[in-house]
């Protein structure tokens, strides 16, 4: 049901729907899916998404080595060994790493053995080197080893022709030790969605440029290139833009998957970008039912997507997160949910809504409690950074009373 207009301050004249979260999602997924595959290097490989399932060429180990330094041995002779009583083996050689073995072990024989070295054929365990007292051609055994003590055996960590990793795995540094060890040099990976990001506004000026009393300083800029990154993206751009149709009409142009406007996305007489995504390609949701965010708007031009994101830094936080992050989380062949950590805990001081809208709502963990920050300026960009996280008031609801059990979103990122 299409909820009545109420005045919002985040407009200055009322949109003619405001479409459901929801329904944007339900846009969303119909227009995104993981972006082709492409080989990277494994040195570039951490952080991004399996296109395939990894199997195994070989075995690893690939051949029987020694877990320790020692000696290797045929484990019966050490039976019984002790300090008090000794074993005496004759010493006929030594098997170092990277080498192939020199001789075979026979009974009351011992080779010297590193760690990481092959197993000499005959040996059936490893006698650890601080049971042991080497004396010129022979060793004195002080304990015993039981067979396949201290060996590691072909394929005990990964069999050849053995599935490790499935497509759609996010890749972890010790990810990348396992697949070297399998002896491979590139992956093949989700491509990259690249990104543009513009910032429109005639007040904006970039970060560090000379101080103007009537000037705002780019916040939007480096808070949208870090969270595209975070989720996968190549920002490939990001720029500031005036508010006039043609240099937006040519920004629009540039070629990208996904393209990120901050500024100008509601209906007031200067606010530009809605029309021109609407002369280029399609709006197909301006306006939305949820607080902050609510001028938010999405579209394509082509198969290029483009994300209207409110100027006010809360507003276009929210509206990321949202909507934009999730198409590029999922072009990136990431799960399009939120990467964020979530904890259940009582609401501590009561929240109000309005039925059909969709509140985000930024709060504190005290003794493990939800508490609202006294604060609902979209402009307000210090009450994410003093705010432990966010929770959602439903769109079906007026409001959460003290004592309510409510999911909270931590804004750090779980890993």
């Amino acid at each position: 049901m299409e909820e009545v207009f109420q005045p919002d301050f985040e407009c200055m004249r009322p949109f003619l729907r405001r479409h459901r979260v929801a329904e944007a999602w339900e846009w969303i997924s119909s227009v995104t899916s993981p972006l082709a595959e492409e080989m990277v290097p494994l040195e570039e490989a951490a952080g991004r998404v399996l296109a395939n399932d990894v199997v195994s060429p070989r075995n690893v180990p690939g051949f029987p080595r020694a877990m320790m330094d020692g000696y290797a041995v045929v484990a019966e002779d050490t039976l019984g060994a002790s300090p008090q009583a000794p074993i005496v083996l004759r010493v006929i050689g030594e098997s170092c790493p990277g080498q192939p073995p020199v001789c075979s072990v026979g009974r009351g024989e011992a080779v010297r053995i590193a760690t990481g070295a092959p197993l000499p054929p005959g040996a059936n365990a490893v006698l650890p080197a601080e049971w042991t007292d080497e004396r010129g051609a022979v060793v004195f055994v002080l304990g015993s080893v039981p067979p396949q003590k201290h060996i590691a055996h072909v394929g005990e960590d990964v069999r050849a022709g053995e599935i490790i990793f499935r497509k759609g795995r996010r890749i972890r540094p010790q990810d990348l030790g396992l697949l070297s060890s399998l002896g491979l040099t590139e992956i093949a990976v989700v491509k990259s969605p690249n990104v543009r990001i513009f910032i429109t506004g005639d007040e904006i000026s970039p970060a560090g440029a000379p101080a103007n009393e009537f000037c705002i300083p780019d916040a939007n800029g480096p808070m949208l290139q870090a969270l595209a990154r975070r989720d996968g993206a190549i920002v490939c751009d990001k720029r500031i833009i005036p508010d006039d149709s043609e240099s937006l009409t040519e920004a629009f142009k540039e070629p990208a998957e996904v393209v990120l406007v901050s500024g100008g996305s509601s209906v007031g007489h200067r606010d530009l970008v809605p029309g021109v995504l609407a002369k280029l390609g399609e709006l197909v949701i301006h306006g939305v039912a949820m607080r902050p965010s609510s001028p938010a708007g999405m579209g394509r031009i082509g198969k290029k997507l483009v994300f209207l994101l409110p100027g006010n830094p809360v507003s276009c936080l929210c509206a990321y997160d949202f909507f934009a992050g999730r198409a590029i989380r999922t072009l990136s062949g990431r799960s399009p949910e939120w990467p964020y950590r979530k904890v259940s805990v009582p609401l501590r001081r009561k929240i109000t809504s309005r039925l059909g809208r969709l509140d985000y709502v930024r709060v504190v963990l005290v003794d493990g409690e939800a508490e609202p920050l006294a604060v609902s300026g979209a402009a307000i960009l210090s009450s994410t950074t003093r705010a432990d996280g966010f929770l959602l008031c439903p769109e079906e609801s007026e409001g959460l009373s003290p004592g309510t059990l409510v999911d909270v979103y931590l804004y750090d990122v779980a890993a």
